[in-house]
């Protein structure tokens, strides 16, 4: 998937993270995410690092410390109109999957250049539900 961005459903205002396909139907699936991640996600995609370390730059800070890298966000369900993710990061004892929320998982991801996945089932749901385009 590719990232396009965050962009706020009017009139409420909501962040909502823009993801795209980058073969096939080129399907664009939305998230809504919370204002944190958003201008978490936002700071990143714009190559700004602020003076203290955010959540996002800790985890990665502390990825690192401990010998680890995140390798690869994956959105793996959709139910009741959540979505769920995990985290994929490779460390000393091998590799280890962790539960996240999708907009935690693309903040973390930005910041390091990992890709995002999306499963296919996850997207044809979406994009029948109308989550999707």
């Amino acid at each position: 998937m590719e990232l396009l961005g965050i962009k706020l459903e009017l009139p409420s205002n909501i962040p909502i993270v823009m993801l795209r396909e980058l073969q096939g139907d080129r399907r664009v699936l939305p998230i809504f995410i919370g204002l944190p991640e958003a201008n978490a996600i936002h700071l990143a995609l714009e190559g700004r690092t602020p003076a203290r370390p955010l959540t996002h730059d800790l985890m990665i800070n502390t990825l690192t410390e401990l010998g680890a890298r995140l390798d690869k966000v994956v959105i793996t369900d959709l139910d009741e109109g959540t979505f769920y993710a995990e985290l994929h990061i490779s460390g000393p004892s091998g590799v280890q999957v962790v539960s996240a929320r999708p907009s935690d998982g693309v903040a973390l991801a930005v910041r390091v250049g990992a890709a995002i996945h999306v499963e296919d089932a996850v997207l044809d749901e979406a994009c029948s539900a109308g989550h999707g385009r």
